[in-house]
């Protein structure tokens, strides 16, 4: 709803609407709440700590990446080529682990990678002014199609054995590496996003760039380094996931940025930009989580999933439309 739309709403209704906006997260709460519960009849084996272990991989490593889109998105951008950076990380660790590098430098090199990717889309959309929706699109077939140039149809295997504890090893119990990273993380990207003075130029970009940029804010500069935070997001989710998987091929984390803008909206975040909360992100990640983990339980296909996913995604996005054009014809039938 814009601006002006809203000299049409009363403001009884506009607060109402306001609430059940600010109450998102509280829905969301209820949700998860009543997966886990649908998940715990459904499979018997659900409630085992270990697989409850084990649900928590389904999305930590979105997550990650989740986070720093969640403030692209805020900031009226988006970044589709997170998935293809993860691919192009993995291969050049994977390349680095056949001539011997460490697990240090294997981390250094996934972080890199997502770095320069970052770096490169960035300048290509506050450089050169470019719309990041098509950029991005571009750079995914580009990172992408580097993978399968480097790699074709082979696979990178033979990484150090400790190199594994990024994304098997456990921390206390069942509590998993992943699971801690995901939770400082959040922490983190929540710090950033609702308590300091660039999370705020985050919400003023995103709500109005021009405005923005009149009060004083470089606007380009804080969308140049939002990008570069997806990068190094997504870099490390390709360490996590390569070190999960012990291998690398062309085709790991297809089809995840979808996943993950779908992590993004469903928490809330508003796909136009300017409003949304980091919180609502961490509640979405395990409701889709907790989903994803009952269907492969209930042996449901992954196709099923997609399509689940896809509908999802469709939701979220036309709820808040649908809600505003109901407020206009009631508005309008009271003014008759």
């Amino acid at each position: 709803m814009s601006v002006n739309d809203k000299r049409f709403v009363p403001d009884r209704l506009h607060g109402r609407g306001y609430r059940m906006a600010r109450s998102w997260e509280s829905l969301l709460i209820v949700v998860v709440i009543a997966i886990f519960i649908i998940n715990s009849f459904a499979s018997p084996y659900f409630l085992d700590a270990w697989n409850l272990s084990d649900a928590t991989f389904n999305f930590t490593e979105k997550a990650l990446i989740a986070f720093a889109m969640a403030l692209v998105i805020i900031s009226g951008e988006i970044d589709l080529s997170v998935a293809a950076i993860i691919a192009l990380a993995s291969t050049a660790m994977g390349y680095a682990a056949q001539f011997g590098a460490g697990t240090p430098e294997l981390a250094a090199i996934g972080l890199g990678v997502g770095l320069l990717c970052g770096a490169f889309n960035g300048f290509l959309i506050t450089g050169l002014g470019l719309p990041s929706i098509v950029v991005t699109i571009g750079t995914m077939s580009l990172f992408r199609g580097l993978s399968y140039v480097f790699l074709g149809d082979k696979a990178f295997t033979g990484y150090p054995s400790d190199f594994a504890w990024f994304g098997q090893g456990y921390v206390f119990w069942v509590i998993s590496f992943e699971f801690v990273l995901f939770a400082v993380m959040a922490v983190l990207f929540g710090i950033l996003l609702h308590l300091t003075s660039f999370g705020r130029m985050v919400y003023a970009v995103g709500n109005n760039a021009t405005a923005a940029r009149f009060s004083g804010i470089r606007v380009g500069r804080v969308k140049f380094l939002l990008f570069l935070m997806t990068g190094v997001m997504s870099g490390m989710a390709a360490i996590c996931l390569t070190s999960r998987l012990g291998s690398t091929r062309p085709s790991i984390a297809f089809g995840w940025e979808l996943e993950i803008v779908t992590m993004v909206v469903l928490g809330g975040i508003n796909i136009l930009g300017g409003a949304g909360t980091i919180i609502g992100v961490v509640l979405a990640a395990f409701i889709m989580g907790l989903v994803t983990f009952g269907f492969g339980l209930m042996n449901v296909p992954g196709i099923v999933m997609s399509i689940f996913i896809g509908l999802l995604l469709i939701g979220v996005i036309a709820l808040p439309v649908l809600y505003t054009r109901i407020v206009r014809r009631f508005t309008r039938e009271q003014v008759q």
